[in-house]
């Protein structure tokens, strides 16, 4: 790609990978961008407008073929290469991410898990081992950790995001709940606010309530 492409572009990706995963499991061999658009919410112009970002897809008069949409998008997002990854932060929602998040169906591997608690220390989770806070530097700086999963208390973010940049960690998924305020230099961070989106819900729930109570 000689061009950069929009961040808009490439937060639609995942969903297309979604729909060509259930349109596969329902058996659905190809589809037109008319059709993909209607399901998806969008027109048929962007979806071809996205995908001409990336040398376009399909065939004009056919459509595109579901399985090999989603191995080409699959592989646009790396989904097909493995990214080490470490949680740091064993409470409810690290434990369930652990547990129940199918990390590698995304491309990423989760080699280990860190907690202060030492009751969790030797832990295994869904076959991955809690160790203590006390040896997260020298197990970032001993293994090829490509991204740090943060779900540990707000109190404790900036430090161990600086930290594990520091350790060449180059992603953090962050779960925190704010907004890093510290020099994490060309790491990519993306933040994960399930506020937002709770917050957001609200919103159209009580303007739909609202516009019910005009009429």
């Amino acid at each position: 790609m000689k061009y950069r492409i929009s961040a808009n572009v490439i937060r639609r990706l995942p969903r297309y990978l979604r729909w060509m995963r259930f349109l596969e499991r329902q058996k659905v061999e190809k589809i037109s961008s008319g059709d993909l658009g209607e399901r998806m919410g969008l027109t048929a112009s962007q979806i071809r407008q996205d995908f001409n970002c990336f040398g376009g897809f399909g065939q004009q008069g056919y459509g595109y073929n579901v399985s090999d949409l989603r191995r080409d998008i699959g592989s646009i997002l790396g989904v097909d290469e493995t990214l080490s990854s470490v949680v740091i932060g064993v409470g409810n929602l690290g434990r369930a991410l652990i547990s129940n998040f199918r990390f590698s169906e995304y491309g990423f591997r989760v080699t280990a898990a860190f907690d202060v608690l030492p009751e969790l220390r030797g832990a295994v989770i869904n076959g991955v081992t809690v160790r203590p806070a006390s040896e997260l530097e020298d197990y970032l700086r001993s293994n090829d950790v490509d991204v740090a999963i943060l779900t540990l208390p707000q109190a404790y973010a900036n430090e161990t995001a600086e930290l594990a940049v520091r350790c060449g960690v180059r992603g953090i998924w962050n779960f925190t709940g704010i907004d890093f305020d510290g020099d994490l230099g060309d790491t990519v961070v993306e933040d994960v606010h399930l506020s937002d989106s709770l917050l957001t819900l609200g919103y159209y729930l009580r303007a739909r309530q609202n516009t019910k109570e005009d009429i």
